[in-house]
């Protein structure tokens, strides 16, 4: 009850607070008085400043200028951009609005005192980055001594796609949820020469909030990591589930999305009374504890800790990244250390060292580290974002199964 009333909190928040990373490439088209306009902007945020550049075509004149006094509050976005106008310096400010759906922004865009206008700037991926959360009130990034790498960082080409070893398979698929009570779709990632005749441990790898089954396969390319560490034999060859953990009947990642917060906490039922059986009678899969693992993201990593510790009969192997705030208290998670340390085979906790959300991850190593509770402690350098989260996977992977 708890944690629902943490994420009803979480969902109701107005949407002021909440922000997700601009960084990337937006592209606008509009009419102005020297005729149409077509802009493309490449965003670098770091917190809250913003850097980056403008170029833009007009009648078959192309100039590109760099940003200035860039800056990111919340939703909100203003620049300027410099432009020469018969020897004078003109400012182009402009303030804007991101929306609700992460892919908009609303630009009012002011030429010094010669005109004003409305314009739309969309985000030229198809899908969103991970949204961050930005709450008042919320804790400074405040790092002590055990907040370190606990590995090296992977290297060069770990994410890159290699010619010259074999490669698995990644398919989508659906499940009768009786949870939800439609069908919904799950990834599923079959190793290099799978065969019927062998059977697999399985990984559940969980998304964020602001994504669905496909997040992880478009960001962060496990099918990638997974075929490198098995041909270099640094891992063994397992079965990993992207599944959707939005356990809704439009489990789509659209509108406001932490409205759907409640529909996270729901997807425990959906794991594990249609999900991972589906999983074991489709797929050629151990089905013992000790060769299932749940690890997950931002979002999906407090589901991850939530779900993973409360049914230690289920899982043995457990990984939050960067888990979020539906993360429960420490002591309701592991409220019998000496359990924990009895039926764990692995508990990996991690987090950026510049993600404002790192308090939340490191409430939970100084609860394991008071308990004696056996654990992994991995602070990265970077953020809330994928940068992260796959060395994540490329170092949580390699210890699994083993």
């Amino acid at each position: 009850m708890k944690n629902l009333i943490i994420l009803l909190t979480l969902a109701t928040l107005p949407f002021s607070v909440v922000a997700a990373d601009v960084t990337g490439t937006w592209k606008s088209e509009f009419d102005s008085q020297i005729g149409t306009q077509k802009y493309t902007f490449t965003f670098k945020q770091d917190g809250t400043n913003l850097t980056g550049k403008a170029s833009s075509i007009i009648t078959d004149q192309q100039r590109e200028v760099d940003l200035k006094d860039g800056k990111v509050d919340a939703e909100t976005i203003s620049f300027v951009e410099m432009f020469k106008f018969q020897d004078n310096d003109i400012r182009i400010t402009y303030t804007g609005k991101l929306t609700t759906n992460l892919n908009e922004i609303n630009f009012t865009r002011e030429v010094g005192d010669l005109a004003k206008e409305e314009i739309v700037a969309k985000r030229a991926a198809a899908a969103a980055p991970e949204p961050q959360i930005r709450r008042r009130g919320g804790q400074p990034i405040l790092l002590g001594s055990d907040d370190k790498p606990a590995f090296p960082t992977a290297p060069d080409g770990f994410d890159k796609s290699r010619a010259g070893i074999a490669h698995g398979t990644l398919e989508t698929v659906e499940y009768d949820s009786t949870t939800v009570g439609n069908k919904r779709k799950t990834l599923v990632y079959l190793p290099p020469d799978y065969s019927a005749g062998t059977k697999y441990p399985v990984l559940y790898l969980l998304h964020g909030i602001g994504g669905d089954e496909e997040e992880w396969h478009k960001h962060g390319h496990p099918e990638i990591i997974l075929d490198n560490l098995i041909a270099d034999k640094k891992t063994v060859p397992m079965i990993v589930v992207l599944p959707n953990g939005r356990a809704q009947t439009n489990d789509r990642a659209v509108g406001n999305v932490y409205a759907t917060a409640p529909a996270f906490a729901n997807f425990e039922n959906d794991l594990l009374k249609d999900l991972i059986p589906f999983i074991q009678s489709k797929y050629s899969t151990q089905t013992n504890r000790e060769e299932r693992a749940l690890a997950g993201l931002s979002m999906g990593g407090g589901q991850s800790l939530d779900f993973g510790l409360a049914h230690l009969d289920t899982f043995a192997w457990i990984g939050g990244f960067s888990s979020a705030p539906n993360t429960k208290a420490p002591e309701e998670l592991v409220p019998d250390p000496a359990k924990a340390n009895e039926l764990l085979k692995l508990l990996w906790i991690s987090g950026g060292d510049k993600d404002g959300l790192i308090n939340i991850s490191q409430r939970t190593h100084a609860y394991l580290k008071e308990k004696a509770v056996k654990h992994i402690w991995h602070v990265d350098s970077g953020g809330h974002d994928f940068n992260v989260w796959k060395n994540d996977l490329y170092l949580f992977s390699q210890m699994l199964f083993r």
